[in-house]
């Protein structure tokens, strides 16, 4: 690439390198395996160094176009050494896939071929991880929220989220897809209330045999498919921890005379509120590969040492002081896990993403990040 700045010595230190590329510019970014990273900038046919970066070359590829919004590797790099990555505005996170835009089609295609909608949800995030347009997309239809992962969840806080939900005239139950959790009232509220029209008219008109097909709805990984394999009591739906599994739609069969339509999950085009989309990155609802991890983890862990300080000091057995920022805390708990790289600096990216996984997996306790309004 033209690039002879970079010694021989800096190379034999682990050092890996990656080309990148924003709207205008190519780059290569070079990580250096410490924490830190050097960029090169590509200039009338060659790479010119532009600097050194105090945060590794993981996070700095983070700070992408497609994230943030940047056209200019120099910007890049003065966001990068001022280390001040926890107040970036993440202003832009989209993702829409073109598969999704082919799922609201098919919702809308196929929504007269079932009696009612069981539209599933974080527990975590009741509001976040509704999509405002199924509400527009379904109106035709009954209608149940499932708040799935309760058992992740605050239980207070889904108490809340419920009788919140009930007033709004939405059936709602909290349940846990894992562990089946509730999952035995879904029926029975199903027909008792939503479906109790249907379920009357039919037994006036002697059809009380025929099926209830219902359409499972819900953003990517919110756990439609874990809800179908404990339904049907057999591995009938691919899950896996990561959005965008379930790609095309399915039906599934039920022993109590019940079918299931999945609709793979389905995101807006835009997110109105980014404060949802960035609830929506904690929880994997969005692709952790679009995404700046180091900042992900500094601003959950901002929002726990607020909301769920207990959950920390118990996890990772630090204290939390008033002048902690999202940083110094995501530094805290690199430190007490061992997380550190040669000349003591601590692997930051490694400690972000152990703090995911541990959230995403309850092994910080039972956390909610949103409350229902209040009137």
């Amino acid at each position: 690439y033209g690039i002879n700045t970079v010694s021989v010595s800096e190379f034999q230190s682990g050092a890996v390198g990656g080309l990148y590329q924003t709207k205008s510019e190519k780059a290569i970014i070079v990580s250096m395996g410490t924490g830190t990273s050097l960029v090169y900038a590509e200039r009338g046919g060659h790479f010119e160094y532009l600097g050194g970066t105090g945060i590794g070359g993981g996070t700095l590829m983070g700070l992408s176009g497609k994230m943030l919004g940047f056209t200019n590797i120099k910007h890049i790099v003065e966001v990068a050494k001022s280390g001040n990555l926890e107040n970036i505005d993440i202003k832009t996170i989209q993702w829409f896939p073109g598969h999704m835009a082919k799922t609201r089609r098919a919702i809308t295609a196929n929504l007269k071929l079932v009696d009612a909608v069981v539209e599933i949800i974080d527990a975590r995030t009741p509001m976040s991880s509704r999509n405002p347009e199924i509400d527009t997309m379904t109106a035709s239809k009954p209608r149940i929220v499932l708040l799935n992962k309760c058992d992740l969840a605050d239980a207070n806080a889904t108490t809340a989220w419920v009788n919140y939900l009930k007033k709004e005239n939405v059936t709602a139950l909290a349940v846990d897809c894992k562990s089946g959790k509730g999952i035995n009232k879904l029926m029975s509220t199903l027909k008792a209330t939503v479906l109790k029209e249907l379920m009357d008219k039919r037994e006036k008109n002697g059809m009380t045999g025929a099926p209830v097909r219902l359409m499972i709805l819900g953003i990517p990984n919110v756990g439609k498919s874990s809800l179908i394999n404990r339904l049907a009591g057999s591995k009938r739906a691919k899950v896996e921890d990561r959005p965008g599994v379930t790609r095309v739609k399915q039906w599934v069969k039920l022993k109590d005379n019940t079918e299931l339509l999945d609709m793979p999950g389905v995101l807006w085009p835009k997110f109105e509120d980014q404060s949802a989309a960035v609830r929506l990155a904690f929880t994997g609802a969005i692709s952790d590969d679009i995404l700046d991890i180091e900042t992900l983890a500094m601003k959950l862990l901002s929002y726990l040492a607020e909301c769920y300080p207990q959950s920390l000091v118990e996890r990772y057995k630090i204290e939390i002081e008033d002048s902690d920022d999202g940083l110094a805390l995501l530094e805290k708990v690199g430190k007490k896990r061992g997380m550190v790289i040669s000349g003591g600096e601590i692997n930051t990216e490694r400690a972000a993403i152990t703090v995911l996984d541990e959230f995403r997996s309850g092994k910080l306790g039972r956390i909610t990040l949103e409350m229902p309004e209040v009137n």
